[in-house]
């Protein structure tokens, strides 16, 4: 088997079952009480049912579907956030997950402090953070803020800061959650500038967005979820048309 063809992410027969309130239930307290009362009642909700789904070393994989539809759980589960309740998932290298704006992030610590925390949680000493920090902070442009808490940030500042750490690690595996849409139009090119540098190394990409504009320009192949299950898979221009299509029917 050729590198091009090494299979480095699989889910075979993947689910994930929440379980989850039968009634609504408004607050902590009150559902604190029903449970004492043992009056709470919950029902079975799959994120992901059926899984299969196989992703090549070097590939740029998209994910789209409408909100609820499991993409977000699926990289969480390839990030290994969570185990799924059915299946298995097999992932053969190191993970820099980008899951949504503020993931490992404290929101009372400073830029600079959060970039030294999430060195430290991917196993980077002080020293090699040290190394790092000047790259991050000048491609993520946050000298002026980087001292400040990061709950004074903009979600595109805070983005930005985040992919700047995730993508520093030169990973195997990299795992995007509609990072690539926030954020001005400049930020934007140097980002995908960077995945096309992990592209040509050989590095892999899971990217979730709702940008269609986005997947076609950077995804070699694309999957359609749809209520937790894969409607498509395939060539990406193909897929992104059926999904439109289906918006409007």
């Amino acid at each position: 088997m050729s590198k091009q063809n090494l299979k480095v992410i699989k889910l075979d027969k993947v689910g994930v079952r929440y379980r989850i309130p039968s009634e609504r239930i408004s607050s902590f307290k009150e559902y604190s009480i029903r449970w004492i009362q043992r009056k709470v009642t919950h029902r079975d909700f799959w994120a992901l049912q059926d899984v299969n789904l196989s992703v090549n070393r070097g590939e740029t994989l998209g994910l789209i579907g409408h909100n609820g539809a499991g993409k977000s759980t699926m990289l969480k589960l390839i990030a290994r956030v969570f185990r799924p309740t059915a299946g298995r998932v097999v992932v053969a290298g190191k993970v820099a997950p980008l899951l949504e704006f503020g993931a490992g992030f404290h929101p009372e610590l400073t830029g600079r402090e959060n970039i030294y925390l999430n060195g430290a949680l991917m196993g980077f000493s002080r020293q090699e953070m040290e190394e790092k920090f000047k790259g991050i902070v000048d491609f993520a442009e946050l000298w002026d803020f980087i001292d400040v808490p990061l709950r004074t940030y903009s979600s595109g500042m805070g983005a930005r800061l985040g992919f700047a750490v995730a993508t520093d690690v030169e990973p195997d595996i990299l795992l995007i959650d509609e990072v690539l849409s926030v954020g001005d139009e400049s930020f934007q090119r140097k980002s995908s500038a960077r995945m096309q540098e992990f592209r040509d190394q050989g590095a892999t990409t899971m990217l979730v967005s709702h940008n269609m504009d986005i997947v076609i320009k950077m995804c070699d192949r694309t999957a359609w979820l749809d209520h937790g299950q894969i409607k498509a898979v395939g060539k990406t221009s193909e897929v992104v048309q059926a999904y439109l299509q289906s918006q409007i029917e």
